[in-house]
């Protein structure tokens, strides 16, 4: 096992281990908030209609829960200590919400089911300039990383079915609009996102992907069930 793949398991069993303190929310309470204030963006099962919003349902609890506390914590007046999220579109949205207003709106989108966006027949360009069947190529990187980039497979911790693993607070990534899974990629990978923990698992791996793997392994991934 090299030292790139050595470390990803460890940090991962560690973001696994800091994401132990659960949610003990309310899903009718939860349900009464979405249909209310979350419904105009993600819709209200969290089965957003635009991919300019994510899907956030069927996401697991734990790490939507995650989501909104860091989210939160982005405004003004958070605590420099914790982990933070900067969602612009969600500015505002949370700041006089409850720990447990969180916990609620987290069960609740934790058990609705997220449907499946589909992937497409792609070409993408790599770096030799050569245009690749992208399906094929994200399948790849998804089942089997890249070894020559040191980049581990994503099944590895969001299952071979891009299910997740909700207890772990890995989420779901089967069905998700691709448009949203390259944003993600590529803010890991810029460093304008950096909520993936003190061992960077996320920022490691995306620094280490192409665009063209990135858009062939988004576009793969929304068709994966």
């Amino acid at each position: 096992m090299n030292n790139l793949f050595r470390k990803t398991i460890v940090a991962l069993g560690l973001i696994g281990a800091s994401a132990s303190a659960l949610a003990d929310g309310n899903v009718e309470n939860g349900k009464a908030m979405a249909e209310a204030e979350c419904s105009a963006c993600h819709s209200a099962d969290g089965n957003s209609a635009s991919p300019m919003f994510p899907k956030i349902a069927g996401l697991g609890e734990k790490y939507i829960l995650k989501q909104l506390r860091d989210i939160q914590n982005a405004e003004e007046g958070g605590d420099p200590k914790k982990s933070k999220r900067v969602v612009n579109e969600m500015a505002g949205l949370l700041k006089n919400k409850s720990d447990q207003d969180l916990q609620d709106l987290a069960a609740y989108f934790g058990v609705q089911t997220m449907q499946l966006s589909g992937a497409q027949e792609i070409q993408v360009q790599v770096n030799s300039g050569e245009k690749v069947d992208g399906l094929k190529l994200g399948a790849k990187v998804y089942r089997s990383g890249n070894l020559e980039n040191g980049v581990p497979a994503c099944s590895g911790c969001h299952s071979p079915r891009g299910l997740g693993n909700a207890p772990a607070s890995y989420p779901r990534l089967s069905g998700q609009y691709p448009d949203y899974i390259v944003k993600q990629l590529k803010a890991f990978r810029s460093g304008d996102r950096t909520n993936d923990g003190d061992t960077k698992v996320m920022r490691m791996v995306a620094s280490k992907l192409s665009d063209a793997e990135i858009t062939a392994v988004a576009n793969f991934i929304a068709g994966l069930h």
